[in-house]
């Protein structure tokens, strides 16, 4: 199915959204659905804590949660996108359910509410301490019973193809056809032409020597987007999880779950003491950025390589109960959280900006789409507000359903759609492929040590540099020849990267996730 009438690159909780939407409003259209691993590898399934939704009205409200999503974003947020977004949330929350996904509820039957940091009331829903892998499973049992949904599996979107055209008024408009295709399994590069195209490709951890996103997240859609000519803001706005469980070269970090202090949890330094209270007065559950930089500010402090979190006064069974996952994995890590504090470290999480799109999810050129973490939706400013983001990708992927919908019902016949040949076979050279992988290595040793929790200008200078001499080495090898795998991502990589650096340094305050030392007279943190 080369030519699908949606194309959705990436099988999170985004794209599967859009694809089943869109194949059951549409049996006799086509989607096809691009994922660089299994479809069920996706930033999405990592997602231990919740989706946040107001639900109970005695004790929480829509304004509530808008006033709590402002402030977590730090003046930066669309509010006509917040409002929009909350409101949405009871109804995208059914759908889920509908489709399968179960969330905790207690002997009642009622709905099970936590609280994460950020927020001032319990609203968040979970599924144990893996409700983004249940939420992903039940998307994907929905899509195996879709005949007119195609996954592939083990391809890569190399680069998106555009038209250009000029209208009466002279005026240059710029439309997406589809994307050029790697399948990994035979290394041939072929064109998918699509009357739409949906980038849910998922965020740039990878960027980062530690992070808890999977392989897979590289920054490819907002790279290839880039290319593209398309709008990328607010890169300079990377969310780091506090508590990411310590354990160097592990690749991807194993995150302990925001839900765990909103349980109790406390965070303690080496001496045994709870430090965060001296950086905030809400402490342990202070928004993400601050609890972050609290703990790099200890760990420098203290020259110690992590702090720990204290789980042991939450009951043995409460901790079963809630984190399974987290403490039979601790536990495969030496590590008993009923009597163990847990090592605990900041990591590379969320990416807060990326594709501009508007309320229907379009990007800047015509039949382009991002949902998901590879979008800049103005729902989060500059700083994700805690179980913010599934909610988001579900609220935004059925905007773009209805957008496409609109579109596809206007179709009376497919329109004239220009052919675009392949390019070839991809090439696969041992040597390339370990140097490629070693300089991946570097850039994210750079982008950590420059790009990181704290910044400076001096900082950012110096990485601007060192990336630019490494795009133009790298391009020497031949962007318009046919590379293997790794090469399309190391080249991701370095547009994101740059793209992080750049805005960095013209970002002049600090707000949210972004801090530059250099800056810090201008808003402290509070």
């Amino acid at each position: 199915m080369q030519n699908p009438d949606v194309l959705v690159i990436g099988s999170g909780i985004a794209g599967l959204s859009v694809a089943i939407k869109v194949a059951q409003r549409f049996p006799d259209r086509q989607c096809v659905i691009i994922t660089k691993q299994e479809s069920a590898e996706s930033n999405t399934r990592y997602a231990q804590g919740g989706i946040a939704v107001v639900s109970n009205f005695a004790h929480d409200s829509f304004e509530a949660h808008i006033a709590d999503t402002l402030s977590a974003g730090d003046g930066l947020c669309n509010r006509a996108v917040v409002a929009h977004v909350v409101h949405q949330a009871p109804e995208r929350l059914r759908e889920l359910m509908d489709a399968g996904a179960d969330f905790d509820r207690d002997e009642s039957g009622a709905l099970i509410l936590g609280r994460e940091g950020g927020h001032k009331a319990d609203r968040i829903i979970h599924s144990k301490d893996v409700t983004g892998l249940n939420i992903s499973t039940a998307l994907l049992e929905r899509v195996k019973a879709l005949p007119n949904i195609h996954v592939l599996s083990h391809h890569v979107a190399i680069d998106l193809i555009t038209s250009a055209e000029v209208d009466k008024g002279g005026v240059h408009n710029t439309s997406c056809v589809g994307a050029l295709v790697l399948n990994l399994n035979t290394g041939r590069i072929k064109p998918y032409i699509a009357h739409n195209t949906v980038l849910a490709t998922g965020g740039v951890g990878q960027l980062y020597d530690t992070t808890t996103n999977p392989l897979i997240a590289t920054g490819d859609g907002i790279a290839m987007a880039y290319r593209a000519g398309v709008r990328i803001s607010n890169m300079e706005f990377i969310q780091f999880h506090p508590t990411a469980f310590y354990d160097p070269g592990s690749n991807p970090a194993f995150l302990i779950s925001e839900a765990v202090r909103g349980q109790g949890a406390y965070l303690r330094n080496g001496a045994g003491e709870r430090f965060v209270f001296r950086y905030h007065v809400d402490g342990e559950l202070a928004c993400r950025d601050i609890v972050a930089r609290a703990i790099a500010s200890e760990i420098e402090r203290t020259h110690e390589p992590c702090v720990y979190l204290d789980c042991t006064d939450i009951p043995a069974d409460t901790l079963g109960r809630h984190f399974p996952n987290i403490v039979q994995t601790c536990l495969a890590k030496g590590i008993d959280i009923t009597t163990d504090y847990i090592p605990v470290a900041p990591a590379a999480h969320y990416l807060c900006g990326g594709i501009d799109v508007d309320l229907k999810s379009m990007s800047s050129i015509r039949n382009l789409y991002a949902c998901g973490e590879c979008s800049n939706t103005g729902l989060h400013g500059a700083n994700r507000l805690a179980s913010n983001s599934l909610l988001e990708a579900t609220v935004f992927a059925h905007n773009c359903f209805e957008d496409i919908s609109t579109s596809l019902d206007a179709q009376r016949k497919r329109p004239a759609i220009p052919t675009c040949d392949s390019p070839g076979d991809a090439t696969y050279d041992s040597d390339d492929v370990v140097t490629l992988e070693k300089k991946k290595q570097q850039l994210q040793k750079l982008m950590t040590r420059y790009a990181g929790i704290v910044r400076s200008d001096q900082g950012l200078q110096h990485a601007e540099l060192q990336i630019a001499d490494m795009i133009k080495e790298f391009l020497q090898g031949g962007a318009d020849k046919v590379h293997a795998p790794v090469w399309y991502e190391a080249r991701n990589m370095l547009t994101c990267a740059s793209l992080i650096i750049k805005q960095s340094i013209r970002r002049k305050e600090n707000r949210g996730g972004f801090y530059n030392r250099s800056l810090e007279q201008s808003h402290v943190l509070t």
